[in-house]
């Protein structure tokens, strides 16, 4: 995404192990840890709040004349994104610029007082501009794909392999449609370490990689990010419903 290693998947994880080892593959992977547990919990947490607030119960009409999973996607996207940003630039940061930062307590810490504080929160706005469709897109296609499912089956239940292939299928839409995005917020993190250029706004960034690198360059890394993203949708909409129905039948079982 950012346009380190090389030009294509095969030679970037070439040169990262040629250069680093394996355990250059997980740089930056101990952050990423500690950022996606809070972020996954706020995300699924928001979005199922909201989207009970917002569904209509029997015979009462709706709040809203938009899908609710639609709006509880992208309430979840922000909720998440606003709360645990400053862990994703320092992972970005560490993933990128090893020699730079020691741990993650040195990069704050080094951040904090070279950049500043507001630093933190580079690219905030395109992560926010970009969450919401993507958020949106993701929940609002998996609550669609659910519903054809049960139409089709007809039945309620749906069994984890079938929740792992839908969720999947939401994360590889909705990724696909709003990577440019995804691609303008990590330069943004980035910013000038390493001489990168410096973006004064997502729409400069956009256009300053269009003009640079073509179209391509706005989808630089779909390859890769779409192998990660695509189960890890899968994965995360699989145990979300699984830890409900356990959750669900404990409560009921203790009434």
């Amino acid at each position: 995404m950012v346009g380190s290693n090389g030009n294509s998947t095969i030679e970037v994880f070439q040169n990262v192990l040629k250069n680093e080892g394996w355990t250059g593959l997980f740089r930056g992977n101990f952050v990423n840890v500690i950022r996606v547990a809070p972020s996954k919990a706020i995300e699924l947490f928001a979005y199922d709040t909201v989207k009970k607030i917002l569904t209509p119960k029997f015979n009462e009409k709706p709040i809203l004349h938009i899908p609710p999973s639609l709006v509880a996607g992208a309430c979840a996207g922000i909720s998440s994104t606003l709360f645990t940003y400053p862990l994703e630039l320092l992972k970005t940061r560490l993933t990128i610029e090893k020699d730079v930062y020691d741990n993650l307590l040195h990069a704050f810490l080094k951040i904090i007082r070279e950049e500043g504080p507001a630093e933190l929160y580079r690219g905030l706005t395109p992560s926010l501009i970009g969450v919401v469709p993507y958020a949106a897109t993701n929940y609002f296609t998996y609550d669609m794909l659910k519903k054809a499912y049960r139409k089709i089956r007809k039945k309620e239940d749906i069994g984890n392999f079938a929740t792992l292939l839908m969720g999947s299928a939401a994360g590889a839409i909705s990724s696909s449609a709003t990577f440019p995005l995804e691609v303008a917020r990590k330069r943004m993190q980035v910013g000038a370490v390493g001489g990168r250029q410096v973006y004064k706004n997502l729409l400069h960034a956009l256009l300053s990689i269009l003009e640079k690198e073509g179209v391509g360059g706005l989808y630089k890394g779909l390859g890769p990010s779409c192998l990660k993203l695509v189960p890890a949708a899968g994965i995360s909409f699989m145990c979300f419903e699984a830890c409900k129905k356990i959750l669900i039948d404990e409560e009921e079982d203790n009434n």
